[in-house]
C-alpha cells in the first residue's frame, strides 16, 4: 500500500474527524479539558486536512478503449431487417 493510498484511506478522514471532533469539544458544557482544547484540535484538524488534501491519489492504470468499443459491436445480432431494410430490435419498434 503506497503513501497516497494510506493518505486517501487513512489520514484525510482522519483530519477530518478531527476537525469535528473538535467543534463537539468546543460546544459541550461537560468536560472543561475538552472545552479548553477544543479550538486546538480544530485548527490542528485544518491543518492536516489542508496538507492531505493536496497529495493527489493514485493514478488509475489506463486501458485501450479503442478495442473494448468495438467488442460489443462485432457479430451482436441483436435486431432483425423488416421489408423495408430497417433494423428492429427485441421489442419490434424502429431503431
Amino acid at each position: 500500500m503506497s503513501f497516497r493510498a494510506i493518505n486517501q484511506r487513512f489520514l484525510a478522514p482522519g483530519a477530518q474527524s478531527l476537525m469535528i471532533f473538535g467543534i463537539i469539544a468546543l460546544c459541550q458544557p461537560w468536560s472543561l479539558f475538552l472545552h479548553k482544547y477544543g479550538v486546538t484540535l480544530t485548527l490542528v484538524g485544518l491543518v492536516a486536512f489542508l496538507v492531505t488534501s493536496k497529495i493527489a491519489p493514485d493514478p488509475e492504470p489506463e486501458e485501450d478503449y479503442i478495442e473494448d468499443e468495438f467488442d460489443g459491436q462485432i457479430g451482436s445480432g441483436n435486431g432483425s431487417k423488416d421489408g423495408h431494410g430497417a433494423t428492429t430490435g427485441k421489442d419490434g419498434g424502429i431503431v
